[in-house]
């Protein structure tokens, strides 16, 4: 039987992860309004999923971490990649689309970028639309900088907008203490205070050097750590003030390095091993500063179908 006549499923879930940016460098904002980025994506084991199934129209519903504060509407952007995935197809089919959410929304983490990345797939194969994942990936630049990365996961380089990846040759697993805050950070915001800074040259180019690409190859935790550069870390802190105690409570721990995550204002710190990033949550929790403290690794796959399910018709 050909994919083209094989009965398609009336339901199906797909989990994709969010993301820490190791790296992140910001060049001068160009007249499209967009940073040029260099950046390297590792995803971690912290998960959205997303239920999708047959209806009569696009249509949204949230559980899970900060549901509410998440929209239903045209607005999601799991919407979004649903609506863009039907007209690029011409296909009339409706979905929906139930998401639950680990992933701290407004975090600096992407959760809504896998979002729209579970969804892409999940609807490709609700729909029988037939892409492979290099025409996923394309829609998926069309929807956000980060949600080709959420396809792809585990290790990659992103330069341009950070939509345009290479995978990276990274070895061993990493270790990462996430202390999370109940109230985002919109990254339009971190974007506008980098810009009122000041801080960036006009003729600023920004890469990864070879160094960094040769660290993640040895998967020694403690060769990545001189790495571990963002530029929104100070309009983050700027912004939320309260983030230096975050990084304070860190300092008294055995992390080895600590780091803004994307826009913030998650605070993610790199430990040696997952005894010590266990050691290090706890003491950070003590610490009260964090509205939640989280233990996760990297690097995890991309978006990936994990059930279907098929009714006789």
């Amino acid at each position: 039987m050909s994919a083209a006549t094989m009965p398609r499923p009336d339901a199906v879930h797909v989990r994709a992860p969010g993301k820490i940016n190791l790296r992140l460098r910001v060049g001068p904002v160009r007249r499209d309004g967009y940073h040029p980025l260099a950046t390297v994506f590792q995803a971690v084991s912290l998960f959205e999923d997303v239920h999708a199934r047959v209806a009569d129209d696009i249509s949204v519903s949230v559980s899970g971490r900060h549901a509410e504060r998440v929209p239903t509407d045209e607005r999601n952007l799991a919407h979004c990649a649903a609506t863009l995935l039907a007209d690029a197809t011409g296909t009339s089919a409706g979905v929906h689309l139930h998401i639950t959410k680990e992933v701290p929304v407004a975090g600096g983490m992407g959760g809504g970028s896998a979002d729209a990345a579970a969804t892409l797939l999940a609807c490709d194969q609700l729909w029988g639309t037939g892409l492979d994942r290099e025409e996923l990936g394309h829609l998926a630049a069309e929807l956000g900088a980060d949600v080709p990365f959420a396809l792809t996961g585990q290790t990659a380089l992103g330069v341009g907008r950070g939509d345009m990846l290479t995978p990276a040759l990274a070895r061993g697993r990493y270790h990462w203490v996430l202390a999370v805050s109940e109230t985002g950070l919109p990254t339009p915001e971190v974007f506008a205070s980098l810009d009122a800074s000041g801080t960036i040259p006009p003729n600023r180019r920004v890469s990864v050097p070879p160094s960094m690409m040769k660290a993640l190859l040895t998967g020694e935790p403690s060769r990545l750590t001189s790495h571990l550069v963002n530029d929104l870390a100070e309009p983050a802190v700027h912004l939320r003030p309260h983030l230096t105690q975050v990084l304070a409570a860190f300092e008294g721990t055995d992390a080895l390095a600590t780091i803004v995550s994307g826009s913030g204002p998650t605070i993610a710190a790199l430990a040696a091993d997952h005894t010590a990033a266990v050691a290090i949550a706890e003491q950070v929790r003590r610490s009260r500063v964090a509205d939640e403290v989280l233990v996760v690794h990297g690097p995890v796959p991309g978006a990936r179908l994990t059930e279907q399910v098929r009714t006789d018709r």
